[in-house]
């Protein structure tokens, strides 16, 4: 028997269902936050777990097998974009493509325009390198320092930086949730891109409409000009920082992607760009600069933050991710192709009846699945699999539903202490989650506009008719 498929298998049960589901959640649960365990180890044991319950519905090995390739199969597009984005990111290191947006973004600071330039620059930060936590590293450390000299309340500041950083996670062509997103709900990158587009927008302005009235109770405080001088001696130190030169390489692939060409073409385009600039602006060493296309190094301008961002990015770098997002599509290939699933969500399904709800449902879901399994990775491919057959019998675009996963699971893993971005943020920036969390106004201000406009039918997008 080589087909997914099995003539004395049997449809699960109900309670079958919620057994194996729960089985999994449970695993994943306490594997990571009881005994921190390996995200990677713990979906090994998730694998033969849900693989013993196919099993037991009278499906072999061969059958369980080939669903897991089918589940990973229907992402194999997304794969090479995944092995161009390290590429990309090391690139724009090299070419100084992000050492300019630093630099240049940081004479942009003043007292009363703090927070809201402090938002556009993180938000610039994360959409050139895809990356919140790589922002929240390095710029935000700095803007944490500028706004503790100003008497700024750290909180407020946190959250403007988490806001900011997670505006690009969410939106980068480069960002892995984005492509991760994209490649779960089987809908184009751009579209995807475009779809959130719609809500994200009029969420950012919501939020930066915000903070340029809590930066008007700061406008008399003094700004700390030799933390932004040491900050911009160095960078000038280590590269060539003319705009035109260094932020060709964004320029590329932004016009390639408004031009609708393939993700891998507009990547490919601008990685060969930024290596034309490292070498004959940046004066690099080619083979240095290709080799950091796989493996990028520090950089050596003495601040550490700053050194270990320039460090970023190549090939070796995505595959912690990588090697998850392939585990966690054949663990949804055995759900999905075996029915626990359909089976675990049919009634709740059912019930939704409004595309509000289903939105508001598919929404939910993710922030539920950050709260139980701290990691959004999860909490994006399972969302997708779990909601894209109710999308498309309401003839919705998927690219909503890509939409909604992110605006459940991207937007809320930062708000939550026990996830590996909460963490990560609340020990970066020295400020717990809970306390910067009421500023993030972009994580939560996105849902709920998201859901608004939903109800009043505005960037509903609908499946092409055939």
């Amino acid at each position: 028997m080589t087909s997914a498929t099995a003539p004395q298998a049997r449809t699960p049960t109900a309670l079958h269902a919620l057994l194996c589901f729960g089985g999994n959640f449970l695993m994943i649960s306490t594997g990571l936050f009881v005994f921190a365990i390996s995200l990677h180890i713990v979906l090994f044991f998730c694998l033969l777990w849900t693989g013993l319950h196919a099993w037991l519905l009278g499906y072999n090995f061969l059958a369980v097998r080939n669903m897991m390739n089918t589940g990973i199969s229907n992402a194999l597009s997304a794969i090479y974009i995944f092995i161009l984005i390290g590429m990309v990111i090391a690139a724009f290191m090299q070419s100084g493509t992000v050492a300019a947006l630093i630099y240049h973004g940081l004479n942009l600071l003043s007292p009363g325009f703090f927070l809201a330039a402090g938002l556009v620059l993180c938000s610039l930060m994360s959409v050139a390198t895809g990356t919140s936590w790589g922002t929240a590293g390095t710029l935000g450390v700095v803007l944490i320092g500028i706004g503790s000299a100003m008497q700024i309340p750290l909180p407020i500041v946190a959250g403007m930086i988490v806001a900011g950083a997670t505006f690009g996670d969410k939106l980068s062509p480069v960002s892995d949730t984005t492509n991760l997103a994209a490649m779960s709900a089987h809908t184009n990158l751009y579209r995807h891109i475009g779809s959130m587009l719609y809500t994200t927008v009029p969420s950012f302005a919501v939020t930066l409409l915000i903070l340029l009235v809590l930066g008007s109770m700061f406008s008399a405080n003094q700004l700390p000009t030799d933390t932004i001088a040491q900050m911009q001696r160095a960078l000038e130190a280590h590269f060539a920082l003319g705009l035109l030169a260094t932020l060709l390489p964004l320029l590329v692939m932004l016009t390639l992607s408004l031009k609708r060409l393939s993700a891998e073409i507009s990547m490919s385009a601008s990685i060969l760009t930024a290596v034309a600039v490292a070498v004959f602006y940046q004066d690099r060493a080619l083979v240095d600069v290709l080799n950091s296309l796989w493996s990028n190094v520090p950089g050596d301008t003495g601040i550490a933050n700053l050194d270990d961002l320039l460090g970023r990015g190549g090939i070796l770098s995505m595959s912690w991710t990588l090697l998850l997002s392939l585990m966690a599509l054949a663990l949804g290939g055995i759900l999905f192709n075996a029915g626990f699933l359909q089976v675990l969500l049919a009634d709740i399904i059912a019930r939704v009846q409004r595309t509000t709800t289903l939105v508001a449902t598919t929404i939910g879901s993710g922030i539920i699945g950050n709260i139980g399994m701290g990691e959004a990775y999860i909490s994006i491919i399972l969302s997708c699999q779990l909601f894209g057959k109710a999308y498309d019998e309401k003839g919705i675009d998927r690219a909503v539903l890509s939409r909604s996963v992110e605006e459940g699971a991207t937007l809320s893993t930062g708000l939550i202490p026990w996830t590996t971005a909460g963490a990560f943020y609340a020990a970066t920036l020295g400020v717990p989650v809970l306390e910067y969390a009421p500023y993030a106004f972009l994580n939560y201000l996105n849902p709920l506009i998201s859901i608004g406009m939903t109800a009043l039918g505005i960037g509903l997008l609908r499946q092409k008719l055939q």
